[in-house]
């Protein structure tokens, strides 16, 4: 109670300055100012989004991640000789050409864990979990799995993340010290209005780029419907998946129908594409006598 009588006489206080509506209109402008002069489109989707975080500090900032992800798991990583790992490696130089990010300097980590996991930090840091290569179920649906996270790093989700955050932290902080409401509850609030819609749209558009990536690539995009109808059945063994409103993912049920709907483009695409089959089968021998070369 003593918090929010605090903030009232604050708020009532700033009310009644005789100059509180040329602050209001001032600050007003000045954080729509920055917002629209920040606003960017990704590149493959189209869609607008805020963005205030370079893909320079991007990266940078993902080194704490990457290290804390090696201190967990480092014990667990599979050598570089398994079977496992050459898999991951092969799918990936396959992919890596139409993703635009030849720059980096990828690593490939393989954890001895059956999570049904896998993700890719900025700056070319590959982990996937050795349970999920059995949703996968061979190269194409692995495929499907890297072109989703490879995905997030061509649309620098990660920095749009951080760049919500902002936002939502001003907002919080704002409603907390002028309104009187719990910072809490403001950023529990804020969280599924604003941060949870938004980053099941980031998954809805890593899913969608790494689509297009693997048909580029010359895997089948249909590859990726088995994939989700796949992990559906393993939610639901697993006593099924939190409501969508309150997951940082869509249901895989919803991601089954989204790349139902994206499939024509993802198939012209592979049909555009360099992929005939005496090509295909071609690189294949190749990648595969590179896995005998390293032995």
């Amino acid at each position: 109670y003593q918090r929010y009588e605090t903030s009232e006489r604050l708020f009532l206080r700033w009310a009644s300055s005789p100059t509180f509506y040329y602050q209001v209109t001032a600050l007003s402008g000045v954080a729509a100012t920055v917002y629209v002069y920040n606003l960017e489109t990704v590149d493959v989707s189209g869609r607008r989004r805020f963005n205030i975080i370079s893909p320079e500090l991007e990266k940078f900032m993902a080194e704490g991640q990457y290290e804390q992800v090696l201190r967990e798991f480092g014990p667990k990583i599979m050598s570089e000789r398994s079977k496992e790992h050459r898999q991951v490696q092969r799918v990936l130089q396959r992919l890596l050409p139409h993703s635009g990010l030849e720059g980096e300097q990828w690593e490939v980590h393989v954890i001895d864990d059956d999570m049904k996991n896998a993700f890719v930090i900025p700056g070319g840091k590959v982990f996937v979990f050795r349970g999920i290569l059995d949703i996968c179920q061979g190269d194409e649906g692995l495929a499907a799995v890297l072109g989703h996270e490879i995905a997030h790093n061509v649309a620098h989700h990660a920095a749009e993340r951080m760049s919500r955050m902002s936002i939502l932290t001003a907002l919080a902080t704002f409603t907390h010290f002028f309104v009187g409401v719990d910072f809490g509850l403001a950023r529990l609030v804020n969280n599924l209005v604003f941060d949870l819609p938004g980053s099941r749209k980031e998954e809805e558009e890593a899913d969608y780029i790494g689509l297009l990536m693997m048909a580029e690539s010359c895997y089948n995009p249909e590859a990726a419907m088995g994939i989700w109808q796949r992990m559906e059945i393993y939610e639901k063994s697993m006593g099924g998946a939190p409501p969508q409103f309150l997951s940082t993912h869509p249901s895989s049920h919803a991601r089954l129908e989204k790349i139902r709907g994206w499939l024509p483009k993802a198939q012209q695409k592979l049909e555009d594409g360099n992929c005939g089959t005496t090509g295909v089968y071609a690189q294949s021998f190749g990648n595969t006598m590179q896995d005998f070369a390293r032995w």
